[in-house]
């Protein structure tokens, strides 16, 4: 437990949250209990147990879910309590079974509607003195009785419901609420969640825009999606978002836009699984493997391994070559040839007979590789180069070896593995940067093995090569994520953001290359001149802008535009980081923000730790290896490929962190809003960590905590307008709460809350 206290720490400094699962709680308010004062979210006066597990499943038939839920809380104390459990259901859900067993003798729920819930809601905000719970207060409830909790004891807690889902332009949208789970008194142990789908027509999209799920397909009609994690305390809801389409590709849109602002979106595409052999494109594979003296142990043995793999799974018309090289470069055939049983077996020799000794020549090596690019473009062809170390023999300019790889790469898409910390890494990026692909970095705890064959499982059927966007009717999209687009794959998922402008019906011309041929797919959509429906689209959108800004400073330098772009994104969304601090604190203090109005404003007054992350801001500008220069590029490449704003914030802020010479956290302890405690007396590093806690993301708004308020920084561009003050547990307080369901979660978030809502200032005050 006090390892797990220790790890929690760590990301309440980052201001990072994971999302939770389908959970309800027990209230327990006429308790003694005192929470105890820990850093990061608050833990609440009304919820003394422990909620020791959580196991979600779900069938969903079309449009139709049942979900069963299995919950476990523990009363740690010696007192006996009286609880009242509260479930906030999904809208449109009607409860199809419950268990719970009191002294032996099952009881029964009662299910309350949104109107009558609220009142409940309400009712224990006056009595604790809370907030928290307003944010169900717009839900159909379920309630129980719960008498007596005994000391010591655990309940075991079961139901299920049904619920119609809604379809929207073709994408039908599946929630789970599981937000509840962070009013338990310690994080919960084990939490885990199991979507089937099955449906009538083949599936296409399968997205959560919430959580990194894992995936199964199985045929073109059925998938399992899973999430587990442990010791967690979630604070969002599930979202899963499916489409089916009997086209070869599907295609949705979803889109955020207030009125009188330029809109966001985000686009998904897939082939799924119903792709006719025929429609597989053969593909060229070159593999280019260091074997220089460094790679010697387990990183070689790693590589080998991670080749025969590659080697096992080519397609029966894929074609390949391997090169290995150090001081020279040495290729197996010399060409191209077929991945027949004779040629495969002839690798496979070539890669158990390889050895680690001598320089390392990656000038050669690539031109040796990008030479065997045939000149007739009728497949997809990319290069799998892996290497340790930097240049040492031949060409070792780094420009120079970019500039040749541009030149020669054509269409080719060079994927680098990064070794180890002694690599270039502003050499590697700067090759996938022009050649449309990307790097990725194994640090020497981690197995290479598992990241290439992941990798190449993913590669292994090409659908559309080089894909492009084009939109008609008026629309403008600008900035999209990734660009250029990625080949399409059997199976995988395309997840594009980006800007727009203009508003109205339109078309999506996706177009690419089919076998050498030109292939078009067109989609009627309507971008819309305000939606609000989609909150998660601007945070994503913004995350993976950060991490192609950052890369843009680290790979070619910075200037103010890119910094303050930077500066805007991160105070906005929420993707706060010891970098982003450091840039939000010197433009306000350049600004001359109130310090009422901060954003990190003990973090301003802190001069150790501003000249830390000084330090720390140049060393990110300036490093291209070491252990710093390899978690810099793995930052960025966290949010620039993001799938999920939360899950990107997490992981660009843990390599942050890593950057700064801090302990990482492992996907075996998964990260959790909290901090690490460092040290008796912590440094300056820590403490620039540690002030990055003041950051929270809550239903489409950033709240920073300034003193013992949560101010929007959206207030302070609206300093000189007057606030609405509403006084904490008023009947003006209720009232508005009443009458405005986005804001209460904003509400929700304490007795002292600065918000701009419809471009008024409102005041929560104490």
């Amino acid at each position: 437990m006090k390892t797990w206290m220790g790890l929690l720490t760590l990301f309440a400094w980052l201001g990072v949250s994971l999302p939770g699962q389908a959970i309800g709680l027990i209230v327990v308010p006429n308790s003694d209990w005192t929470p105890p004062v820990v850093p990061g979210p608050p833990v609440h006066a009304f919820a003394p147990l422990e909620m020791v597990s959580a196991q979600v499943t779900a069938q969903i038939t079309d449009q139709v879910a049942t979900t069963k839920v299995a919950q476990e809380f523990a009363n740690p104390g010696g007192a006996r309590l009286e609880g009242t459990f509260l479930f906030p259901l999904p809208e449109g859900a009607h409860i199809d079974k419950f268990t719970m067993e009191i002294d032996g003798h099952a009881v029964s729920a009662e299910l309350l509607p949104a109107d009558k819930a609220r009142g409940i809601y309400e009712d224990i905000v006056r009595k604790m003195r809370d907030p928290a719970l307003l944010e169900y207060a717009g839900r159909d409830t379920v309630k129980v009785r719960i008498f007596p909790i005994e000391p010591h004891s655990h309940k075991h807690i079961e139901l299920a419901y049904t619920q119609l889902l809604k379809a929207d332009a073709g994408l039908v949208d599946y929630h789970l609420p599981l937000d509840a789970g962070k009013y338990s008194a310690t994080p919960i142990q084990n939490l885990s969640v199991k979507v089937e789908l099955a449906t009538a027509r083949p599936l296409k999209t399968i997205y959560s825009p919430t959580h990194a799920v894992e995936i199964k397909r199985d045929g073109t009609r059925q998938a399992v999606v899973g999430y587990e994690a442990t010791q967690v305390r979630p604070d969002a809801d599930f979202q899963l978002c499916y489409a089916t389409s009997t086209d070869e590709l599907g295609v949705n849109l979803l889109t955020q836009r207030n009125a009188g602002e330029d809109g966001f979106f985000v686009l998904l595409a897939s082939p799924g699984m119903d792709v006719k052999e025929q429609r597989v494109l053969p593909k060229d594979v070159v593999f280019v493997l260091d074997t220089s003296g460094s790679m010697a142990g387990a990183k070689m043995e790693q590589a080998k391994k991670a080749l025969r793999f590659c080697v096992d799974n080519l397609n029966r018309e894929d074609r390949f070559e391997l090169v290995r090289f150090s001081t020279e470069v040495e290729p197996l055939f010399e060409k191209l040839v077929p991945a027949s049983a004779e040629n495969c077996d002839r690798a496979e020799q070539f890669i158990k007979d390889l050895r680690p000794i001598g320089g390392t020549d990656i000038a050669d090596a690539l031109k040796t590789a990008l030479d065997l690019r045939p000149h007739e473009e009728t497949r997809p062809f990319v290069v799998i180069f892996l290497t340790d170390g930097q240049p040492t023999i031949g060409t070792t300019d780094e420009d120079t070896i970019v500039a040749g790889v541009k030149a020669a790469a054509g269409g080719t898409r060079v994927f680098c593995f990064g070794v180890g910390t002694d690599v270039n890494t502003h050499l590697l990026d700067r090759i996938t940067q022009d050649t449309r692909a990307f790097s990725q970095y194994v640090l020497p705890e981690e197995d290479l093995e598992v990241k290439v064959s992941n990798f190449f499982t993913k590669i292994k059927e090409p659908v559309l090569a080089n894909p492009t966007l084009k939109f008609t009717g008026g629309i403008k999209a600008t900035k999209l994520y990734p660009a250029p687009l990625p080949d399409l794959f059997k199976g995988e998922q395309l997840v594009v953001a980006g800007r727009y402008s203009g508003s109205g019906p339109a078309a999506i011309i996706v177009e690419g290359k089919v076998n050498g041929q030109v292939k078009q797919y067109t989609y009627e959509v309507k971008f819309p001149a305000t939606d609000s429906g989609h909150e998660f689209v601007p945070r994503l959108w913004a995350t993976r802008r950060v991490g192609y800004l950052l890369d843009e400073i680290r790979l070619h330098g910075e200037s103010a535009e890119l910094r303050d772009e930077i500066t805007t994104l991160a105070r906005q969304y929420s993707i706060v980081t010891p970098y982003t601090a450091y840039l939000i604190v010197e433009d306000e203090t350049k600004r001359n923000v109130p310090v009422a109005l901060q954003s990190l404003p003990t973090m301003g007054q802190d001069m150790a730790v501003r000249e830390t992350a000084a330090h720390g801001w140049g060393y990110f500008k300036s490093e291209n290896d070491g252990l710093a220069g390899v978690a810099n590029a793995r930052m960025g490449y966290a949010l620039a490929s993001a799938d999920q704003a939360s899950v990107g914030a997490v992981n660009g802020a843990t390599e942050n962190s890593r950057a700064m010479g801090l302990p990482a956290l492992t996907p075996a302890a998964p990260p959790v809003a909290g901090t690490m405690v460092l040290a008796d007396k912590p440094t300056s590093e820590s403490r620039l960590v540690q002030y990055t806690q003041q950051s929270q993301y809550v239903a489409g708004k950033n709240f920073f905590q300034n003193g013992n308020q949560w101010v929007d920084p959206a207030v302070q561009q609206q300093q000189n307008q007057k606030a609405i003050r509403l006084q904490f547990n008023s009947r003006e307080y209720f009232a508005f709460a009443a009458s405005n369901a986005v804001a209460r979660p904003w509400l929700a978030l304490g007795q002292n809350v600065q918000f701009v809502l419809n471009g008024q200032v409102y005041e929560i005050y104490e």
